[in-house]
């Protein structure tokens, strides 16, 4: 008698799976996609946030989250970094905000403010994806960024800020909010 193994795979040829160069979302998928994110981002703003009863006075937060509303921000031009500085910047969070949709699409924080955009960042090219995926569909789009110059100066302080605000408004271009909005841009 022969000893021979088996061979499950012996008739067939198996070629690697191949992901495509770029993952294209249809017209309705895009305007599907952004309508759950609106409906939820609104529905954070027009809900109150629970106070807390205090039995004494305290000095409120300046970092409070559920004060800060990137959406009444005044907004820039992303190639603001572009533009001559004689400082590096101060440390703020930040907000990418496409203006014609409503929609907060990333929160950042920086010490560098002047700085943090000339570098490589991942958020520029999921910008230029969805600006080019708005552009092949005829779909209006004007995104922005926004600056909260309060922010702590700790760099601790102020990551902790950027979470309560990434949670909060769950921000599609975060890392963070992938799972819940999926990574169509990344």
């Amino acid at each position: 008698m022969e000893d021979k193994q088996l061979n499950l795979f012996s008739d067939l040829t198996l070629t690697p799976a191949r992901r495509a160069e770029t993952l294209v979302m249809s017209h309705n998928a895009l305007v599907q996609w952004k309508s759950q994110i609106l409906d939820y981002q609104q529905q954070v703003r027009e809900s109150k946030p629970p106070q807390q009863v205090a039995l004494f006075d305290l000095t409120p937060l300046h970092c409070d989250p559920d004060q800060i509303d990137p959406l009444q921000l005044e907004v820039r031009s992303l190639s603001f970094w572009r533009m001559p500085a004689d400082s590096p910047g101060s440390a703020c969070l930040y907000f990418i905000i496409d203006s014609a949709a409503s929609l907060i699409l990333y929160v950042g924080e920086t010490c560098r403010s002047n700085k943090r955009w000339k570098g490589i960042h991942d958020c520029k090219d999921y910008i230029a994806s969805y600006q080019d995926l708005h552009y092949q569909y005829g779909l209006k789009t004007a995104v922005n960024i926004a600056f909260w110059w309060d922010a702590p100066v700790e760099r601790k302080h102020r990551q902790q800020l950027e979470q309560a605000l990434i949670q909060k408004w769950k921000s599609p271009f975060n890392k963070e909010m992938w799972e819940r909005w999926g990574q169509p841009f990344g």
